[in-house]
């Protein structure tokens, strides 16, 4: 059980590295995202790995482990902020996204914590005006 609420812990967290300038325009991070969730300390396993979805800032789990529930926002600027759990365990991850990576902590109560990187795994294309 404490592996499952570190992997949807890990999943919100959800769910983003710093680079420039972050966007401003709505949707811009829209899309499918495969985030790595790495424990730095506590009981959790060593790695996790998930798959999110994002439209118009909201956060979903798209691949992941029966009961756990997400509930998070990304910003216009790249801002996350997650919520993830499973049972009673409950987690939070924060960070940022960004031209198509991310990065960010993960904390499961007092269990463990640790950092996420994110790749956008989609492709957007363009569309004609």
């Amino acid at each position: 059980m404490m592996k499952s609420v570190a992997f949807a812990a890990l999943a919100a967290g959800l769910a983003l590295p710093i680079c420039a300038a972050a966007s401003t325009e709505p949707g811009t991070h829209n899309g499918t995202w495969s985030v790595e969730l790495v424990t730095e300390s506590g009981l959790c396993n060593a790695r996790y790995s998930y798959a999110l979805a994002i439209r118009e800032g909201q956060v979903q789990l798209v691949s992941g482990g029966a009961g756990v529930r997400v509930n998070g926002h990304v910003g216009p600027d790249g801002l996350v902020g997650l919520n993830v759990s499973n049972g009673a365990a409950t987690g939070t991850g924060t960070g940022r996204l960004q031209a198509g990576t991310g990065a960010g902590t993960w904390k499961v109560s007092s269990l463990c914590s640790g950092r996420w990187t994110a790749r956008r795994s989609d492709t957007r294309t363009a569309q004609a005006e």
